[in-house]
């Protein structure tokens, strides 16, 4: 098993970001082949001060391996998700794999 986890900070200055953001990633992400877990949201608050809040929208993907999560990110619904969703409305994105 392979966890692919991309946390987004939106841009501000875009009410809708985190809204469209997830909409493309359900369109462009979740049928891309190998991706055998998909899940997408919005920040849930917390009172707990070891919870992370400053991001808006967390993304986690499972694949069967390494090789299905290296394809995943040269796939064509991959790039163009990037391009028309992440560039115009992320400020800010960090991504955690592990195995």
């Amino acid at each position: 098993m392979f966890s692919h986890i991309v946390i987004f900070w939106t841009d501000p200055a875009q009410a809708n970001a985190a809204d469209e953001l997830i909409a493309g990633a359900n369109k462009f992400l979740k049928p891309i082949p190998g991706v055998t877990q998909f899940h997408i949201g919005k920040m849930v608050g917390s009172d707990r001060p070891v919870v992370e809040q400053s991001y808006q929208v967390a993304m986690n993907t499972v694949f069967a391996n390494k090789q299905a999560q290296d394809d995943y990110q040269v796939h064509p619904l991959h790039l163009e998700f990037v391009a028309k969703y992440v560039k115009p409305l992320v400020k800010k994105v960090t991504v955690y794999d592990f195995a």
